[in-house]
């Protein structure tokens, strides 16, 4: 950063840390020691997609590369914002395995330039009681947030704000609640 930019108040924005996805797995074992949400098996990466063919290359060999691995095959689909949408479902024994899943869309995404693209990357969780939960990590600020969604598009704040608390040490979490965007109809959710 020059010191133009910090006279006019300028900060360079967060940089995306891939690897802190790899957190993820113990923090499930801690979310499910204190509230009781277990994974699902389910995640999704949401971005922009790019017009041209290297991206539409792109995309389907991320998606060979994901249903090599014997799994199930990975789901494409795209939002009413325009964001494509790729889901990723395992067994909800094997999160560790999503969540490298998803390491590596986000990762193939970045090493070929489209990581401007890359909008969230989320793994969803449930409770004994049916209440749905997911963990999203925003790319461009390198945080998580949890996202609770009811019906009828409302949102579970209070149960937001104590899963906020409970992995606090475990993740880092996105200060500004601003930036807690709902994640309504997110595929795997």
């Amino acid at each position: 950063m020059s010191w133009w930019d910090v006279l006019l108040g300028r900060t360079e924005p967060a940089k995306a840390d891939l690897d802190a996805l790899f957190a993820l797995p113990s923090a499930s074992v801690t979310l499910q020691a204190a509230t009781g949400f277990a994974p699902t098996g389910s995640g999704a990466v949401c971005f922009r997609s790019a017009e041209g063919g290297a991206f539409a290359t792109l995309q389907r060999d991320i998606a060979e590369l994901l249903d090599s691995g014997g799994g199930p095959p990975v789901e494409i689909s795209q939002d009413s914002y325009g964001y494509t949408w790729l889901l990723v479902r395992r067994a909800p024994d094997q999160f560790g395995d999503l969540v490298t899943d998803l390491h590596a869309v986000n990762s193939s995404l970045e090493a070929a330039d489209f990581g401007p693209s890359l909008l969230c990357s989320l793994v969803s969780f449930t409770d004994p009681n049916g209440r749905r939960l997911a963990l999203v990590y925003l790319y461009k600020q390198g945080t998580f947030y949890p996202f609770a969604p009811l019906s009828g598009q409302r949102r579970d704040n209070t149960l937001e704000l104590e899963i906020r608390g409970a992995l606090a040490g475990e993740l880092p979490i996105e200060p500004d609640l601003g930036r807690w965007f709902p994640l309504w109809g997110a595929p795997g959710l």
